[in-house]
This record gives structure tokens, C-alpha cells and sequence, in this order.
């Protein structure tokens, strides 16, 4: 019995990975929620970008739940990982997979620069300063007409791309490499929460002085985290761009990062299934409630009601709201403080069960006697 719990999240996930691998050869429909049957392009694509997002929350919940650290500057390394693949097909005309290993390595690389600067502080400056290193990599995007397309964004040479990941046809194609994607990067998370390095990096976040006192290195600890964070959010991005066949200086902005973080509160700060579900409902949110605006039914509505049902942003910041104040552990911590109170009523009701039998046991001696 024990076993069977044990093994459980393992079963459980792999049902999921192989449910999620099937869903383009099924006709599953959820109106109001995909655009079509699960075969259709639409659908398959609105699905990937769902899941390249959640490997972006994943990748942040790892920064935030499992280090403490508050990024805002994460969408840095997810348009690092999008640029780089871009321009490396583009100007150099470089093979696709050469092309993504060597734009891991530029994140890579970056991160490792960036975060070795930031850690220097921590807290509320340590997020300035990597928002300040945002702005300034969303800077050189727009500016740099000649290499990133400037505000225009920067268009995938498919050239350089197989066949099979390349056009609407494709579309399958590209939805389980996104799924390959989320795989990869939920792995890689599940590894560092499990390992020494995961271990040391949460004990940093509850009280950073005890661990030096242990005579440990939590700073070196918590760089290689920011650094892991960073590589899974960039091989997000190689999955953004093969997807959208592009990218945009929006990929890089600051706006993206909070965006990200919304995601990782909504879902649950420190739950690796949180931020997939946070990154999964925020997309599908995001995308069926700009359909939604334009709606008949919601332009007929008197003007106090249509137009902030119009705006599909403030539908989603009343959500966060929401969140926030009724569910202050997300829905991943909401779920979990239900489980443990059962747990707890559970253990309660046993103990008091074991009383009651050992009180009429005694009973019964003391009436033998």
C-alpha cells in the first residue's frame, strides 16, 4: 500500500504525458475553452502555447518557491533563448539544433553575468536590479533594427528549420515538441527540488545566516539555481519562437516577468504542479477572454458593464485579485491546505477511536477482575 502511494505523482504524470501526447489524434471538444476540436490547428496551437508557458512559470517557480528569489527580469533569458535561436538561423544560416544548443549556452551565459551581478543584494533591490537588466536587454531589442527587426520583431528563417516543424500542417508536430519542452524543464525543476542543491537552496530561503553558520555556501547555491532557471526558461523561448514563427521585443519586456509571476501566485508559489496549472489557465484566460470581448452578447451591454468586460486585462487583474484574497495559497496551496486538514481530521477521528478501544478493553479487565 505504501508503495503504491509512493509511486502514485509518477503514475499519475505519466497517464498525463501520455493523455496530453494523444489529444491531437482525438476529437475532444471544450467549447468556450478551445477554439475547436483537439485535431484542429487552433486548438493544437492555443494548447502549445499553453504548455510553453507553463515551462516558463516552471522555470520561475523555481527561482521564487524553491530559492526565494524575487526576479523581475526573467523574460531576460526566455527572449534570450528566443532571440538567440532567431538570429543565429537568421544571419549565420546555422542548422536547427546547433543553432538551440548554442542559444541555451548564450542564456546560459548571460545568466551566469547578470546573477552573479544582481546577488550582490538581495530582496526588494536584488528584483530592481534585475528589472533593470530587463529594460536594458528589451532596449537593445528595439533599438537594433539591422539584427533583432526593432520593434517589428524578428521573423523565423525557416530555411534552417526541418520541414516537419515548419507551417500550420506541422502544427502537431509542434505541439509535441512543446510538450517534449515541458517535459524536459519539469524534470530538470524536479531534480533540483530533490537534489542537495535544491535542499540548501530552500534552506537559504528560510534563514540564509544559519546556513553560512553550517560553515555551507549558500550564495554559490543560489546562482547555480538562478542560472538552471534561466537555461529552462530559454529553451522556453526556442519553443516560443519555433511556435510562433517569431518574436517580439514583448518577449523580453518586464511586462512579461510579472506576467510570469501572476502565473506562479495564481497557481501556487513553491508547486511544480501550481505553475503549470497557473501558466495553463492564465494563457487559455488570456487568449478565450479577447475572443469574449468582442462578443455580441457583451458589446449590447450598457456601457458601465461592456466596457470592462471588454478588456480582457482587467478581467484577469480582478481574477488575480481574487486569488490573492480568498486564496492566498493559490490553487495548488488551497488544494494542499484542504488535504492536510482531512489528513488532520482523519488522524483526529483514529486517535479518538484508539481511545475509545483501549478505554472499553480496560473496562472489560477491571469487570473480569
Amino acid at each position: 500500500m505504501m508503495s503504491i502511494k509512493r509511486f502514485a505523482p509518477v503514475i499519475v504524470g505519466g497517464v498525463l504525458i501520455i493523455v496530453m501526447a494523444l489529444l491531437p489524434l482525438l476529437n475532444i471538444s471544450l467549447p468556450g475553452i478551445l477554439p475547436g476540436p483537439t485535431y484542429t490547428p487552433g486548438s493544437l496551437a492555443l494548447l502549445s502555447l499553453c504548455m510553453v508557458f507553463a515551462a516558463l512559470a516552471l522555470s520561475y517557480n523555481l527561482l521564487l518557491g524553491t530559492a526565494g528569489m524575487l526576479s523581475f527580469g526573467h523574460a531576460l533569458y526566455f527572449g534570450a533563448g528566443a532571440y538567440g535561436l532567431g538570429i543565429l538561423l537568421r544571419a549565420f544560416a546555422m542548422p536547427l539544433w546547433p543553432g538551440v544548443f548554442l542559444a541555451l549556452i548564450g542564456g546560459m551565459v548571460i545568466a551566469l553575468v547578470t546573477g552573479a551581478v544582481a546577488m550582490r543584494v538581495d530582496g526588494i533591490p536584488f528584483a530592481m536590479v534585475t528589472l533593470a537588466f530587463a529594460q536594458a536587454g528589451s532596449v537593445l531589442v528595439r533599438r537594433n533594427q539591422k539584427v533583432t527587426g526593432g520593434e517589428e520583431g524578428l521573423g523565423l528563417n525557416t530555411d534552417s528549420v526541418p520541414d516537419w516543424l515548419v507551417g500550420v500542417i506541422n502544427t502537431r508536430n509542434l505541439y509535441w515538441f512543446a510538450l517534449i519542452v515541458l517535459v524536459i524543464v519539469y524534470l530538470i525543476v524536479l531534480w533540483v527540488d530533490t537534489s542537495r542543491l535544491g535542499h540548501l537552496a530552500a534552506a537559504s530561503r528560510e534563514n540564509e545566516l544559519r546556513v553560512q553558520v553550517l560553515g555551507l555556501r549558500p550564495a554559490r547555491a543560489k546562482l547555480l539555481v538562478f542560472v538552471i532557471a534561466a537555461v529552462c526558461a530559454s529553451l522556453a523561448g526556442i519553443a516560443y519562437l519555433l511556435l510562433q514563427s517569431g518574436t517580439q521585443p514583448s518577449a523580453v519586456g518586464a511586462d512579461l516577468t510579472i506576467t510570469v509571476l501572476v502565473m506562479v501566485v495564481l497557481g501556487g508559489v513553491g508547486f511544480r504542479w501550481g505553475a503549470i496549472v497557473g501558466g495553463v489557465l492564465y494563457t487559455i484566460l488570456d487568449q478565450r477572454l479577447t475572443v469574449l470581448a468582442r462578443a455580441e452578447g457583451i458589446q449590447a451591454l450598457p456601457d458601465f458593464l461592456r466596457i470592462p468586460l471588454s478588456e480582457p486585462l482587467f478581467l484577469l487583474g480582478l481574477l488575480f485579485i481574487l486569488v490573492v484574497m480568498f486564496l492566498p495559497g493559490g490553487i495548488a496551496g488551497t488544494v494542499d491546505s484542504w488535504r492536510r486538514r482531512r489528513r488532520g481530521a482523519a488522524a483526529v477521528a483514529a486517535g479518538s477511536l484508539g481511545a475509545l478501544d483501549e478505554s472499553e478493553s480496560v473496562g472489560a479487565g477491571v469487570g473480569a477482575r
